[in-house]
């Protein structure tokens, strides 16, 4: 067992509060080589604080836990000066190499900008700040629980759909499984594991499927509102393409001069794990919409986005929010009616004109499983209407040129 220094000043609650309130610490404490404790009397309850060397003649010093000043110690969050000494130790060898330990917002920040590195969506390093309370956001990796972090999922899911809180911590869990990759003395990986599993049937397909007159209404509302929001609008009805996908289209992925009628060149999405090259796949699309697109395009350069708002920039990645949901009411579709409604309607009506599950796969880049997972009941009724073109009509007449054979004789 390590040795546990004594401290008069810090060992009780009560000797604690007589000292002064200040932001300097009081009474750093050596508890290892290396390593001392020291307490910081606050207004409130105080907090417990680390001081380590670095080896290179400097130190740091990092706040990690309150005191059981006015309430009973957790061993996790509130401790006693005991468990604290107990903690302190495990911060200060649980350290990344630059000699400072990592927090949890410092691993959203490193995992953002790895996400960038590889081409990734940052926004899966960034949705989860607005969920997490500062208290968690400053914490060190290395001493988070299982419990708290469960507690944080379960008051999330209050709020969200689970759906959405499984997407939400899936980046959380990404960026907390990066810092352990780069530590491997961070040793409690299945506190995130354990604290933020995923919700049981969280997937439900709820997708919203417009009518080809709903379309074309929801279009007409678009160009109505802002000719550049018609235009991505249309382009998204007839590709069923994702915003990102789209906002990355240039000028150069439109192909018009072929014999085999126009295409798009459309750029792959950055969904998925790990390194996602970004491929171009051809898309054909109607005459009608590659000539607006061609006119759109004038004399700009083949890398100028295809597909610019009205101010020549690139769609950002919630830019069609507002505007889109305007053309929504303009067009008199229910209000929780959104842009990837009409990649869903076009996903469904290429399965109930009889293409190929995989090629409705690749054509939206995306599985055959989440095919399977968010269109079954469309998928059913395709299947349906294959089947029934190879059903065996027995009720047919027999043809003239039909010889009946006899029975065989045992």
């Amino acid at each position: 067992m390590a040795r546990r220094p004594r401290s008069t000043k810090l060992e009780t609650r009560t000797a604690r509060l007589e000292l002064p309130v200040r932001k300097k610490p009081h009474k750093f404490t050596t508890i290892a080589p290396g390593i001392a404790l020291a307490y910081r009397r606050n207004r409130g309850a105080g907090t417990w604080v680390v001081r380590v060397a670095d080896g290179h003649g400097g130190n740091w010093t990092k706040g990690f836990a309150v005191a059981d000043d006015h309430e009973d110690a957790d061993g996790s969050n509130v401790l006693t000066f005991w468990q604290a000494q107990d903690k302190a130790r495990t911060l200060a060898r649980g350290n990344v190499d630059d000699g400072r330990p990592c927090t949890v917002t410092e691993a959203l920040d490193a995992y953002a900008a790895d996400l960038k590195a590889r081409g990734g969506l940052i926004a899966n390093a960034f949705r989860v700040r607005y969920h997490l309370p500062p208290a968690l956001a400053s914490k060190t990796v290395s001493l988070l629980t299982s419990r708290e972090l469960q507690r944080l999922r379960d008051s999330v899911a209050l709020k969200i759909k689970p759906a959405s809180v499984n997407r939400i911590f899936r980046g959380l869990k990404a960026a907390l499984n990066l810092a352990a990759k780069h530590d491997s003395r961070i040793t409690n990986i299945n506190a995130w594991k354990v604290g933020l599993a995923a919700l049981p049937d969280a997937h439900q397909a709820r997708n919203t499927i417009l009518k080809d007159e709903q379309v074309r209404v929801l279009i007409a509302a678009a160009y109505t509102e802002d000719a550049a929001l018609g235009l991505l609008v249309e382009v998204a009805a007839v590709t069923g393409a994702r915003p990102s996908q789209l906002a990355r289209l240039e000028v150069g992925d439109l192909q018009v001069e072929r014999a085999d009628g126009p295409r798009l060149l459309m750029p792959s999405s950055r969904k998925g794990r790990g390194h996602k090259r970004i491929e171009r796949h051809p898309i054909p699309i109607p005459a009608s919409v590659a000539a607006r697109l061609r006119q759109a395009a004038g004399e700009r350069e083949a890398s100028a986005p295809l597909l610019p708002k009205a101010n020549g920039h690139p769609w950002g990645h919630t830019d069609h929010h507002r505007p889109f949901q305007r053309a929504v009411a303009r067009a008199g579709l229910a209000p929780d009616t959104t842009f990837y409604a009409l990649r869903h309607s076009n996903i469904v009506r290429a399965l109930l004109a009889g293409v190929p599950v995989r090629l409705v796969a690749v054509a939206h880049d995306t599985s055959i499983p989440m095919i399977e997972r968010s269109y079954s009941r469309y998928i059913g009724e395709h299947a349906d209407a294959v089947l029934r073109r190879a059903l065996l009509d027995t009720a047919a007449p027999v043809g003239d040129n039909i010889v009946a054979l006899s029975g065989r004789r045992s």
